[in-house]
């Protein structure tokens, strides 16, 4: 079978704009994550709010420390949406061209973004728990990806990985409201338009919106096993911390 051009070039997007998201807004994960691995248990709790990760960067003059791990974190996000747009666009067509259908369903969208998120899991998982890693080491110490990796066994850099599967919910519900707002937009602009005109494509403010509100709901639906996915690693988090 030939390579889908127009799901390449979808998933080529997709990466580029994850590059651009994920380099922007990288002090702000790093500081998320470092809050929600800190251990709360015992009187341990080292930070209270997001502000004190961002305060102990400042105070030992290590605001660039807060990009440690942003080669590791875009090569993660790179080829995670590359490989996600992919495969859902191409599962996508498939499901199209053999149910025979015009339009995909609701649970058949579910199902395919679901299918798209786990294979992006499985490839991804090492790169995810290695950037998680450098963004736990204590300011200033982060090493490399490979010495990062190979600290531990290579079954060690898939930790996680349960809960990263059970996360595939996460994009699949995103992307499935983020097409079905898409769908109802364009068809209130299409109808508002005359029968014969062309169809009306997403402007880039309206697809941002949509994004918005799509990752939201997902986010939110989600967000006790995003918090959960650090439980099993609070080991490697606490060395790290402690280097």
């Amino acid at each position: 079978m030939g390579v889908d051009i127009e799901s390449v070039a979808e998933a080529t997007s997709g990466a580029v704009g994850a590059l651009l998201s994920t380099t922007i807004l990288y002090p702000l994960d790093t500081c998320k994550t470092r809050y929600q691995a800190d251990d709360r248990a015992s009187g341990r709790q080292k930070y209270r709010n997001l502000s004190d990760v961002l305060w102990e960067a400042v105070s030992t003059r290590q605001i660039l420390s807060l990009y440690q791990g942003l080669g590791t974190k875009n090569l993660q996000s790179f080829i995670a949406q590359f490989v996600y747009f992919y495969g859902y666009s191409y599962f996508k067509r498939l499901y199209l061209s053999k149910s025979g259908s015009k339009s995909i369903g609701t649970k058949a969208n579910l199902i395919i973004a679901a299918a798209a998120g786990a294979c992006t899991a499985i490839v991804t998982q090492p790169l995810d728990t290695a950037s998680s890693r450098m963004q736990t080491t204590t300011f200033g110490k982060s090493k490399g990806l490979w010495k990062t990796l190979t600290e531990g066994t290579w079954s060690e850099a898939f930790d996680g990985l349960g809960i990263s599967l059970l996360l595939t919910s996460n994009p699949a519900i995103q992307y499935t409201v983020f097409d079905q707002l898409k769908q109802r937009l364009l068809k209130e602009k299409q109808n508002k338009l005359d029968a014969g005109s062309s169809p009306e494509a997403l402007s880039a403010f309206s697809a941002f919106v949509l994004g918005a509100i799509s990752k939201s709901i997902a986010t939110f639906l989600t967000y006790p096993a995003i918090r959960f996915i650090f439980i099993p690693s609070f080991g490697v988090f606490d060395r790290n911390f402690e280097r």
